[in-house]
């Protein structure tokens, strides 16, 4: 194993540590001698680890004593939250997922009604491309959920990109960092079939193509069909991660 990759998993180890409350805000982290006693490697790796965990955001060095953990829900920006993410308890996880899916959704409604109702420059070629080729995996015995998340994101970017949604797209980019880092938050967001992300581009397609645009009550199912989807993204996540009794035992939300 190499010594980065031993660096990393140590790195996430002790991230994940503070994530859980193990190590409180304030108090100091283990030292460069007791991580390499007790990771069993030697003091420039163990140097280099309590580094890597800095530039998570979970500590902050100081001089003469060592590194100091921070209140990473309280101080951390969005580099923190995407850490935060990976390492928290289920229940923690699970209104943290269930915020991005929120924002998510506002960023995405917002871009493509704004996206309707603008001079449309996007080629309607390339979308269609795209979509082929999330239909083609789709339709695989197994399909590519990564893959069909990650062009998702991808065409709302760009639709970011044409309205000129910077702010939006830099948000929605780090949501989809954290999202497709977690196999069970891509997951939930196919909490219905694959086959139905593809259909609601193909209609989207169209109305763009008309030139009409979608009617007030059109917009209005959207909507609604829109808030129904996230609804059971939310209640799939929570079902695949779990919750926590007082006992500290994970139970599957259906159970």
């Amino acid at each position: 194993m190499g010594s980065q990759t031993v660096v990393a998993d140590v790195a996430d180890e002790l991230a994940r540590r503070v994530a859980a409350g193990e190590y409180q805000p304030g108090d100091l982290m283990p030292s460069v001698r007791q991580v390499a006693e007790e990771f069993q490697m030697n003091r420039a790796t163990a140097q280099l680890t309590l580094g890597r965990l800095e530039s998570y955001g979970f500590v902050e060095a100081r001089r003469g004593k060592g590194f100091t953990i921070r209140d990473v829900r309280e101080a951390g920006g969005i580099d923190v939250y995407r850490h935060l993410f990976r390492f928290s308890s289920p229940e923690v996880a699970i209104d943290m997922f269930r915020d991005m899916v929120e924002v998510e959704r506002g960023i995405v409604m917002e871009a493509l009604l704004a996206y309707t109702g603008s001079a449309q420059e996007i080629d309607t070629a390339e979308l269609k491309s795209a979509v082929d080729e999330m239909e083609a995996l789709a339709r695989q015995e197994v399909p590519d959920f990564y893959r069909i998340l990650d062009i998702e994101l991808t065409l709302v970017r760009n639709l970011l990109i044409s309205i000129g949604s910077s702010m939006q797209r830099a948000i929605l980019n780090s949501i989809g960092d954290m999202v497709l880092e977690v196999p069970n938050a891509i997951e939930a967001y196919f909490a219905g079939a694959a086959d139905l992300h593809v259909l609601v581009w193909r209609a989207l397609i169209a109305v763009w193509e008309s030139g009409s645009g979608p009617s007030e009550a059109q917009l209005a199912l959207f909507e609604d069909l829109f808030g129904m989807y996230h609804e059971k993204v939310i209640a799939r996540f929570t079902e695949l991660v779990g919750t926590v009794d007082e006992a500290g035992e994970v139970h599957a939300a259906t159970a």
